[in-house]
This record gives C-alpha cells, structure tokens and sequence, in this order.
C-alpha cells in the first residue's frame, strides 16, 4: 500500500520530526508539533505541554553529544503513527541505547500528541 507524501501525510510529518531530531534542530522539531501538543508516558504522567515545555524538554536531551534516534519499524494507521527506534544517548552510566516505542497522533500536519514507552538501557 503506497502512502501520500504529502506535508499533512503522518508518516511525513514523523519522519521530519526524526530528522530533525538526529540533527538536534530545535526549530525544525518543534515545527513537527501543534503549539498545545502534549507529550506522556505511555498510559501515564504528562512530561510536557505546549512549545515552551517542549522546548525545554528537548533542549536538555540535544545537550547529550552522541544522542541519535534509528529508526526499526514504523507502522501508520490513519493519524496514528507508532514507531519502534532504538536511540543512543549519554547516560550518567555513559553511552548506551534504549528501545522506545513513540506513538504519534497527527492532525492538520502536526503532531498534537506523542507517548513513549521506554525499554531497558543497554550498555555499549
């Protein structure tokens, strides 16, 4: 099944917003989300609301130098898009990585809301 490729397209709208990510392009990503977008824990507590919160948020992860999303799967269901990644960042330990599943919802070209659930952290 082909997806659009559209500015509006979810899986678009996600990609750019990784992207900007692995780049630590704060503009860039906070583009990607609505302006009262909210970000949870899967099934649990807020961790940011609105583009100042989210700024702050994102600000303190780009400060870690080997921070990187890849992405492992990614499925999309209308304005659902559930990606599995594997990211590397600077833990107080050190180095290592940490599967997370990110669900995005979509709407108008933006992410309005996004929940993560965090794996274990793997050494390396």
């Amino acid at each position: 099944m082909s997806v659009p490729c559209g500015t509006d397209d979810p899986a678009a709208v996600v990609q750019r917003q990784q992207e900007a990510y692995n780049r630590k392009d704060v503009d860039a990503w906070l583009a990607t989300y609505a302006p009262d977008a909210e970000q949870h824990v899967l099934h649990g507590e807020r961790l940011a609301r609105g583009q100042d919160e989210l700024r702050q948020r994102i600000l303190v992860r780009f400060a870690e130098p080997d921070l990187h999303a890849r992405l492992v799967s990614r499925t999309v269901m209308g304005a659902l898009v559930v990606d599995l990644e594997e990211i590397t960042r600077n833990f107080p330990e050190g180095r290592g990585t940490v599967e997370m599943l990110c669900i995005y919802e979509v709407a108008q070209g933006r992410i309005v809301r996004a929940s993560f659930a965090t794996g274990q952290i793997v050494s390396g």
